[in-house]
């Protein structure tokens, strides 16, 4: 008997997540990952949590379990419009949309911005799960070149401009996923800048902005064009992924329909984890809890990057990030990261093969390590693995193309 399920076109367009997929793969035991981009288990503040559930449920337990407002939490909204302020981001708390994770954001933006054929412009290469998100709304993507800094301001100047236009251009300017560059003041200005001439809105995705070693990022591209950009940010990197809590910063104008997007998608997203993290974080215990995680994640890059220098073979490629969670590394000519996945599995230890995150004409030899989530001594032992397995295949390489 023939199914009765008639699929919609747009469930043709989605595929699953390799990393996600690979996450499967590192549950076996043995496997040194530095796949996921999942913030360390060891920065959660079980403690502050613990306390401010229960100080939720004596005070306010019936609100908070209840139905709450699709917009969010007022006082999580008003906090969040005065940490976009410190970004030089001067926002409404009505500007403000709670969402479940900036990933849910993502998929809102999509809804109510993307058409069948309209082009999106993104970096290259680009954040896997805005693609992911963007797809099934089936935009024409549109790749625009980056070198170290991220997206080129010229190429603002290439996209196309007849009917439909281009919708929006998706830029992470701070410790990119999965490069881990950073934009500088200048290029922010004169990527701005070239969008404005282009009439092409930004969407801002800055989920690693705090996670800065030495330095903050400069301001965000949003505060050099709000009413050009919509702004997404998360407390997932400096709480907890767990909550699922994000938030959309957008004009006016955009505002309206992303709240009924939200609401036909979930009505609100949970008021116990909204009130449970403005309890923790409402009297400035980030000020005190982020500059542990940043020394955490500064000193585990520093071991990966010592170890990426002694262990990689000739003719690999990388930057030592400035924030965030991500090393991106290229692999000396020949080399396919994808190919190489299964012996650097069984050999124990975990990657994710760049190829993913590149809307068009994926680079075969990249690959993104995550350097959060292991000791430095793991790290260390991980790399090293990593190494002897390019070593070996470099000499199966040779072995075979000499005559």
């Amino acid at each position: 008997m023939s199914s009765p399920w008639t699929q919609a076109r747009r469930a043709a367009r989605m595929n699953p997540s390799i990393i996600r997929e690979i996450l499967k793969v590192t549950e076996k035991p043995g496997i040194l990952s530095m796949a996921g981009g999942l913030p360390s288990a060891d920065t959660f503040p079980v403690d502050a949590l613990k306390a401010a559930c229960d100080q939720v449920l004596s005070k306010n337990a019936k609100e908070a379990l209840q139905y709450a407002s699709s917009e969010g939490f007022a006082p999580l909204r008003e906090w969040v419009a005065a940490k976009v302020g410190s970004l030089g981001l001067n926002a409404r708390p009505d500007q403000v949309l709670i969402t479940s994770g900036s990933q849910q954001g993502l998929d809102l933006v999509g809804k109510i911005l993307c058409d069948a054929g309209a082009p999106v412009a993104v970096e290259t290469p680009t954040y896997l799960g805005a693609l992911q998100a963007f797809t099934p709304y089936e935009p024409i993507f549109t790749s625009l070149a980056s070198d170290e800094q991220g997206v080129r301001p010229e190429a603002f100047g290439q996209l196309p401009h007849d009917a439909p236009g281009t919708r929006f251009a998706y830029l992470l300017p701070n410790y990119q996923n999965p490069t881990g560059r950073v934009m500088s003041l200048a290029r922010r200005e004169a990527v701005v800048a070239a969008a404005q001439a282009a009439r092409v809105p930004i969407v801002e995705d800055n989920p690693y902005g705090d996670l800065w070693f030495d330095e903050p990022p400069p301001a965000s591209l949003s505060s050099l064009w709000p009413e050009g950009s919509v702004y997404l940010g998360s407390f997932s990197k400096v709480l907890t992924p767990g909550f699922r809590l994000g938030y959309i910063v957008a004009p006016d104008e955009l505002y309206p329909k992303l709240l009924q997007a939200k609401q036909a998608a979930d009505l609100h997203t949970p008021g116990f984890n909204q009130r449970v993290v403005h309890e923790v974080i409402k009297n400035g215990f980030l000020d005190l809890h982020v500059p542990k995680i940043r020394a955490r994640y500064k000193a585990n890059r520093d071991a990966m990057a010592a170890a990426l220098q002694e262990h990689l073979p000739p003719g690999c490629e990388w930057q030592s990030p400035a924030g965030g969670m991500f090393f991106w590394i290229r692999l000396p000519e020949g080399f396919d990261a994808m190919a190489l996945l299964p012996l650097a599995v069984e050999a124990g230890i975990a990657y994710v093969p760049g190829a993913a995150f590149y809307a068009h004409k994926p680079d075969p030899r990249s690959l993104r390590l995550s350097f959060v989530t292991l000791t430095p001594e793991l790290i260390t032992e991980g790399v090293a693995i990593l190494g002897r397995v390019l070593r070996e295949a470099l000499v199966e390489t040779a072995e075979t193309t000499t005559p």
